[in-house]
């Protein structure tokens, strides 16, 4: 694993642990890249419950129940998009915390959004932070970096909340 990576994980699991709390990810354009490196360190089924990889705007309507007239009017990348991602899979997950993650990894545009927008959120109880990145690189690059950026992404967020 990227060791850049590792420490992120690392870093949101000692987070995560201390404060007794419980991850769930629902993940698009990363397909289950920040999933893997979760459970790829020891331990991890203290703080991680569970992890959705939502790829298709169908995936994202009958798995984690984003409505259509949202994915229609925001797009299966957007901002609004990431943010009901996270909502859906905290509740799913019964966690304290859930992470989204959906974005164009590449080659191709998809509806219209250029390779390398990427849009994250975090919830954490009723508090929901999003942020919207561009990324450079090919597909396997983007997503490698749009996963460390969403787990940094989500220790920042946690360390301002708690």
């Amino acid at each position: 694993m990227d060791s850049d990576l590792l420490t992120a994980v690392k870093k949101v699991a000692a987070r995560l642990t201390e404060n007794d709390l419980r991850l769930s990810i629902a993940e698009s354009c990363t397909g289950g890249f920040i999933s893997n490196a979760i459970t790829n360190l020891p331990g991890s089924s203290k703080f991680y419950e569970m992890s959705v990889v939502s790829y298709s705007a169908r995936a994202k309507r009958s798995v984690l129940g984003i409505s259509s007239s949202l994915l229609k009017k925001h797009g299966t990348v957007s901002e609004e998009t990431a943010v009901a991602m996270a909502r859906s899979a905290r509740e799913l997950g019964g966690s304290e915390v859930a992470l989204s993650v959906t974005g164009v990894a590449g080659p191709e545009t998809v509806e219209d959004r250029e390779v390398g927008l990427v849009y994250m959120a975090v919830a954490i109880e009723d508090l929901v932070k999003s942020k919207g990145v561009k990324l450079t690189g090919d597909r396997e690059e983007i997503k490698l970096a749009a996963s460390l950026d969403a787990l940094r992404f989500l220790d920042q967020t946690l360390r301002l909340w708690l």
